[in-house]
């Protein structure tokens, strides 16, 4: 049989393919998720029992609607492994699991249990009977291996890469014909959130993020926060050689490689090449650019993520954001407390690997104060409960727009000067107090 009648043959409706679902079944949603099969899946609310969901929370599915839990308490338990704002609600009213994520920024999904269904969105199959999984990867190879059933959505919409951004027909199960409307694919916001423009102090952090970037730099920059603005403030448009290596591919990337900016030529792996797990999230106009171009590759994110691979390139710059620091060094990314708003994606990957790379750094970047300056963020201990994103072991450069304090072999009283001096004004003297208590003889 060749590709054209196996994908016939599999093709059904949203509402045949999702009759795989068993009461008791492990499912796995990845991001972007299929949205007709999850609305589809939601339908059988009323027949299903103690199905447990891992999802992304990066649609506008039901389950991720805290109100639908109320409704049927029974059929579904979510869990996420990345704190979005459409599901944050849902886990800090203790109604969703969070999924711990290991180096790689996912979780291994069938090592907790096995998978029964994996759901996921690909493209239409070109002339071989490939199906791109689109703007990003993740650990969609593994998962369709892992999963006992596969049911994909093709969605005319998705973008073509080069790298290992592939599955054939032969090893899905069950396909769906599903292109949403009223969205520009690839133009929204890589983790589904409203954007809002930088201010001033994101500006100035920006720039002095941008004055730590050398010519040949190879780069990796988080999404979320204050860090993602690095690459569209115009900080590194006079810059030189530079390449890419990351999880994400923020907004401007795009551009700087459209622009020369970023030309990969004096990266160790992947000469010449723009290398993420996920391409999404930039402009109409960097989408076009990256769909089907070859200086683009997209791989798995346990191989983008291996802190041997990030290690590999020389100079490798690792530009995140964060919650708060504490006097010692020790960054939160995730939490405030024991309540939840983030993830830790691949931030501790990258703080291993800039660790280890030849002339490597690691960079974290926030603002000085939350809560309309009410609050410092730069705190003598982290909140108990707050989980530590990136221990002191590895912290390096931290940046607010006050400055930068360099906390890599310096001793702890050295790091707490360092970082009262970044700290808003306005806290600097209770912070000195508390150093001094806390840490000082």
């Amino acid at each position: 049989m060749d590709w054209q009648e196996e994908y016939k043959r599999k093709l059904v409706s949203p509402e045949e393919a999702v009759k795989a679902v068993k009461s008791g079944d492990h499912v796995v949603f990845a991001q972007p998720e299929p949205l007709a099969l999850g609305l589809a899946l939601m339908g059988r609310a009323e027949e299903l029992r103690g199905v447990t969901i891992m999802g992304g929370g990066g649609s506008d599915l039901p389950m991720y609607d805290p109100g639908w839990y109320e409704v049927y308490p029974d059929s579904f338990q979510l869990e996420t492994s990345y704190v979005l704002p459409l599901i944050r609600e849902l886990i800090n009213q203790k109604r969703a699991d969070f999924a711990l994520s290991g180096l790689f920024g996912v979780p291994d999904a069938s090592e907790k249990k096995p998978m029964d269904v994996f759901m996921v969105q690909v493209s239409p199959p070109d002339e071989h009977g490939f199906c791109s999984f689109g703007a990003s990867l993740w650990a969609k190879k593994e998962w369709v291996k892992a999963a006992r059933v596969v049911l994909a959505e093709a969605n005319e919409g998705l973008i073509r890469t080069y790298g290992d951004n592939f599955v054939h027909v032969s090893e899905i199960d069950y396909f769906v014909e599903h292109t949403p409307t009223g969205k520009v694919p690839g133009s929204t916001d890589i983790l589904g959130r409203k954007t809002v423009g930088p201010g001033e102090v994101e500006k100035t952090i920006a720039e002095y993020i941008g004055g730590l970037i050398k010519d040949g730099d190879c780069l990796e920059i988080g999404v979320g926060g204050t860090a993602e603005w690095v690459a569209q403030l115009g900080v590194l448009e006079n810059k030189h050689d530079l390449g890419w290596h990351s999880e994400n591919t923020v907004r401007g990337i795009g551009t700087l490689v459209m622009n020369g900016v970023i030309n990969g030529k004096y990266k160790n792996i992947h000469k010449g090449k723009a290398v993420a797990t996920a391409v999404g999230g930039g402009t109409k106009e960097e989408m076009d650019f990256i769909s089907g171009n070859p200086l683009f590759e997209v791989y798995s994110s346990s191989y983008i993520l291996d802190p041997r691979v990030i290690a590999a390139h020389d100079n490798m710059v690792a530009i995140n954001s964060a919650i708060a620091v504490d006097l010692t060094g020790q960054i939160a990314a995730e939490s405030v407390g024991p309540v939840m708003t983030s993830g830790s994606g691949g931030q501790l990957s990258f703080a291993i690997g800039a660790y280890l790379s030849r002339g490597g750094r690691s960079i974290v970047a926030l603002p000085s104060t939350a809560r309309g300056g009410t609050l410092s963020r730069i705190v003598p201990m982290l909140e108990q409960g707050t989980v530590v994103s990136t221990p002191r072991t590895l912290a390096d450069i931290v940046v607010t727009e006050y400055g930068l304090a360099r906390l890599k072999g310096k001793t702890q009283r050295e790091r707490a000067l360092e970082l009262m001096a970044i700290a808003h004004p306005d806290f600097r003297a209770e912070l000195k107090k508390e150093a001094e208590r806390l840490y000082w003889p």
